[in-house]
């Protein structure tokens, strides 16, 4: 990845984490810790991977995306939003009565989501069914998919795993956005999903470990990786900071689910602003 292409990437997922901070303030409610930790894949896969057309969201032969962990939608939201799929302005409607940027991603309202999602496990599912209606149908699109690290607990997603394997889908990479943290605290107190590589291997998967998951160029290689492997699907563990880019979010699990205060949003923006003006410098 050259250096102009690295500075763009960061200036986009700084841009991407200022709206999802607005955006859940706007709506006094939301999950800021996980959009933010999933911000760089999603940035990776949208402005330097996937085949989209903002102008044709339902173009037949476009790569589709699923955001299994789909209370996350601040983080998908502005990502489309700065795409072209949707007006920036729009997204501080979010959650609001009237608005179509739900809580959780709908297909039904939302040009650019590629499907419903926010029943954990549901999402992975579906990623599943598009990559083997892909092969079916001898189309080279390639199906894309975020999981969270808790909703690994979700019987349904070894389900959906094993199914992959078995329909031996190299079509579809997926990625675990590994903070370690969920809505109740560490996943391995709530539920221990661990060895997650190893596990996925067992299911027979093609497993890449990406060490910093906020690191462009090691996202951008990894799927690079995961698109020259035939016969099975890959899944990308990906380390990552809950509360990305915000200092007194990270890593601190209780803003899984909580909205920020003016004084915590106006910290929060400055911070971003802080790091972007750097960047433009």
């Amino acid at each position: 990845m050259d250096k102009q292409k690295a500075l763009e990437l960061k200036k986009t997922a700084t841009r991407i984490r200022k709206h999802i901070i607005e955006q859940v303030f706007s709506a006094k409610s939301g999950h800021p810790g996980g959009s933010l930790s999933c911000t760089d894949i999603l940035t990776v896969l949208y402005f330097d991977e996937m085949r989209v057309n903002p102008k044709d969201p339902r173009w037949a032969d476009r790569d589709r995306f699923v955001l299994s962990k789909g209370h996350c939608a601040p983080a998908l939201y502005a990502t489309i939003a700065l795409k072209g799929f949707l007006p920036e302005e729009d997204l501080k409607t979010f959650r609001k009565i009237d608005s179509y940027l739900e809580g959780h991603p709908s297909m039904s309202y939302v040009p650019g989501v590629d499907m419903s999602t926010g029943s954990l496990g549901q999402g992975i599912s579906t990623a599943v069914g598009m990559a083997l209606a892909g092969k079916i149908d001898n189309k080279d699109y390639r199906v894309y998919s975020i999981l969270g690290d808790g909703e690994l607990q979700e019987g349904q997603v070894w389900e959906a795993a094993m199914a992959a394997a078995h329909y031996k889908l190299d079509n579809l990479t997926a990625f675990v956005d590994y903070n370690g943290l969920q809505i109740d605290g560490n996943i391995t107190d709530v539920m221990n999903p661990e060895p997650i590589a190893d596990k996925f291997k067992a299911f027979g998967w093609n497993v890449i470990v990406v060490e910093d998951g906020h690191d462009h160029a090691e996202i951008k290689a990894a799927i690079e990786k995961a698109k020259t492997v035939k016969g099975q699907p890959t899944m990308c563990v990906c380390h990552c900071i809950k509360g990305k880019g915000v200092s007194f979010m990270e890593n601190d699990y209780s803003w899984h689910g909580t909205a920020p205060n003016q004084e915590q949003r106006d910290k929060a923006i400055a911070e971003l602003d802080e790091y972007l003006a750097g960047l433009e410098a």
